[in-house]
């Protein structure tokens, strides 16, 4: 007995040893990432001081960096910036919405057979490549778009300001809703089934309906999960690249609001596709700079939602600690 618990402590300690030198790779591969990328970023951040999150003309400064024999390190990134934040935070208000939907009804309302079925499926659907869906953006969402929303006059209009072709932040947004749908529902469906049968059946005891013990015990309890599939998703979202240079349009103007709906018209250009799309200015030390400065912003903003994860959930726990 004795040497089956020393061996077992042993085992335990080599474990622990292990799992720590492991947690400490990745945390030294997570910070030469880091390191490696804004050292990269750093000649351009250093020529554009607070422009780069100011200024605008990304598509002409890198023409004209690649293209001149003295390149200049100011660059403008704030057109990508907001291309990224309006196209995942629409996409991704859209996608919370249907995927948490599917999950109420694949786990709280479908017959088992169809559940399974259904969340075969939609993990199936999580799993599709993601220039499929840049695909039928092109072939399907784009030519819908075009048919039921621009007209000549409406293409007059606004050619001064940019050209509606029906690629546009409109069908970015749709194209990346349905990309993020899946996993929302897939994350979202295995946390409302982790919730205790007991907890329903202690709100129905009580007398109340299907909807409100959903919504008031199962949804609440579940949110973890859930916030971990939203945030996921925005993760996902965030760093799209190949269905958006498909569909969004490519051109790196802000999205003005104040023109209506004609705004969801305007091509954009998110971070990401922009990294793609210009890869092949690497050649020119300053354009590398200006594509390595867009990647240091992706990592930043998925810091950002990492941290504001862990806030959130925080703060929703010390809440419920407080209702109790």
């Amino acid at each position: 007995m004795k040497k089956k618990a020393v061996n077992s402590r042993i085992s335990e300690k080599i474990s622990e040893s292990v799992m720590s030198a492991l947690a400490g790779v990745g945390v030294i591969v997570i910070l030469f990432i880091f390191g490696f990328v804004f050292l990269r970023a750093w000649p351009v951040i250093r020529a554009s001081g607070i422009g780069l999150f100011a200024n605008t003309g990304f598509d002409r400064q890198v023409m004209e960096s690649f293209h001149s024999e003295v390149p200049s390190y100011v660059f403008g990134l704030l057109g990508l910036i907001m291309g990224t934040l309006v196209t995942t935070f629409f996409a991704l208000f859209l996608a919370a919405i249907l995927g948490i939907g599917a999950a109420i009804a694949i786990s709280e309302y479908a017959p088992k057979p169809l559940a399974y079925v259904l969340t075969s499926l939609v993990r199936l659907l999580a799993s599709i490549p993601s220039v499929i869906f840049g695909l039928v953006g092109v072939f399907v969402v784009v030519p819908i778009i075009r048919d039921l929303f621009i007209t000549p006059e409406l293409q007059f209009r606004y050619l001064h300001l940019f050209q509606i072709t029906g690629l546009s932040l409109l069908a970015g947004v749709i194209v990346l809703t349905f990309m993020l749908v899946p996993t929302i529902a897939a994350l979202s469906t295995d946390a409302i089934k982790a919730v205790p049968r007991r907890y329903r059946d202690a709100g129905f005891a009580l007398g109340m309906t299907k909807f409100r013990v959903i919504w008031k015990i199962v949804l609440p309890t579940g949110r973890s999960g859930i916030l971990a599939s939203v945030i996921l998703a925005a993760g996902r979202g965030i760093g799209e690249s190949i269905a958006l240079a498909m569909v969004a349009g490519n051109i790196g103007l802000v999205p003005d609001f104040s023109l209506g709906f004609a705004a969801f018209l305007a091509p954009v250009l998110p971070l990401s596709p922009a990294i793609m799309l210009n890869a092949y200015g690497m050649g020119s030390e300053s354009v590398a700079s200006a594509l390595f400065a867009a990647a240091a912003i992706l990592l930043l903003i998925g810091a950002a939602l990492s941290i504001a994860a862990r806030l959130i959930n925080s703060y929703m726990r010390k809440k419920v600690g407080d209702a109790n």
